[in-house]
């Protein structure tokens, strides 16, 4: 049987609408409401993972109220740079964010660099790889970048040419032997 994962980006926050890098935060008050998750595609769930943070947990809440706190799906921790704009950054400290964008294996932030948090999300996938059933995974933007990188087995400067908005979704299937994207049709 083939497993299947579909990734869920979580709500916007007010981070994201200020370019700011992340804390512990809310989604934005309105979020909730114009929430327009695919629940009808995403059909029969089997379990649903959330990472820990506040805004991943609110938007695992609209699928139901039975997901799994999981600190593997955590956010790349950004150490000192959390509640900082890049705009802020840029001016402050235009180096360090160069050297960040450009190396994935840097942590100017003293936070985790890039390249760990895909070896990290590379290795939960490879511990989930039998799963039978749908799995929901509610993370964050670099989590998804992570796990689409493994997937196509990418080089780490292809990060940044992967885009997950805000209640964003990628969807996987597992046969057991290695993952792989599937772009489900949008008529059934």
């Amino acid at each position: 049987m083939k497993a299947r994962l579909s990734w869920i980006c979580h709500g916007p926050t007010e981070a994201n609408r200020k370019g700011c890098f992340p804390d512990d935060e809310p989604l934005e008050a309105k979020a909730a409401q114009r929430a327009k998750l695919p629940v009808a595609r995403l059909a029969t769930i089997d379990r649903v993972w959330t990472a820990p943070a506040m805004r991943a947990r609110q938007t695992a809440a609209i699928l139901g109220p039975d997901a799994i706190l999981e600190t593997a799906l955590r956010e790349c921790d950004y150490g000192e740079w959390c509640g900082k704009s890049l705009a802020e950054l840029h001016e402050s400290d235009p180096e360090s964010l160069a050297l960040w964008m450009t190396d994935l294996d840097a942590a100017p932030h003293g936070g985790e660099s890039l390249s760990s948090v895909v070896l990290r999300i590379g290795e939960w996938m490879g511990h989930h790889l039998h799963d039978a059933g749908h799995t929901v995974a509610v993370t964050h933007a670099s989590v998804i970048r992570a796990a689409v990188l493994h997937v196509l087995q990418a080089p780490l400067a292809a990060f940044w040419t992967i885009d997950v908005e805000p209640f964003g979704m990628v969807e996987m299937t597992s046969d057991g032997r290695r993952w792989q994207l599937r772009f489900p049709r949008m008529v059934e």
